[in-house]
């Protein structure tokens, strides 16, 4: 086994909908195209649309942007984690009480791009280095068992589905849908 979709016990039902976004084909090229198209669509953004926030209550586009690489570093070492043999169980994260201590509102949108495409690129040379049998490996993680291949397809689909969210309500025309 190595990169193709997981199967439902591979992961709680909460990231269903992420892996459900992510389409078919080989795993760890897709995750290279996608950085490499958000950081195009990330580029194209003025630093003036970063404190924008589509209603009362909703993160700032460059909440959003540090959110996504917070995730993504999360579920990068629980990949490592468990790639590794390590059977710990992992806590959950609070995403939302670690957004307001981020200080995003002092970062420009381009240095959250370039932070977020360094993640990206921390996270390929991770899981290109695996051998093949670590993305069948699997541990806990928030109080549920997730194989180091579902925590693959979770980054793709996590992104994927928040970089909708920016195309079309804090973007809105700007950008063209997907």
């Amino acid at each position: 086994m190595g990169w193709e979709r997981p199967a439902q016990g591979e992961y709680a039902p909460f990231y269903a909908g992420y892996i459900a976004q992510v389409p078919d084909g080989d795993l760890l090229e897709l995750l290279a195209r996608q950085g490499g198209d958000s950081a195009a669509l990330l580029a194209g953004i003025p630093e003036s649309r970063g404190d924008f926030a589509y209603a009362a209550g909703k993160w700032t586009l460059k909440e959003v942007l540090c959110h996504l690489a917070d995730a993504e570093r999360v579920f990068a070492y629980r990949a490592l984690r468990f790639a590794r043999g390590d059977g710990t169980p992992l806590a959950s994260f609070d995403e939302k009480a670690w957004v307001p201590a981020a200080g995003a509102a002092r970062r420009s949108v381009a240095g959250l791009a370039a932070e977020l495409a360094a993640v990206r690129g921390a996270t390929l040379a991770l899981l290109r280095g695996l051998p093949p049998e670590a993305p069948g490996r699997s541990g806990t993680a928030s109080n549920s068992e997730v194989t180091v291949r579902a925590l693959g397809w979770i980054i793709a689909g996590h992104e994927r589905h928040h970089l909708q969210i920016i195309r079309e309500r804090y973007l809105g025309p700007v950008a063209a849908p997907r």
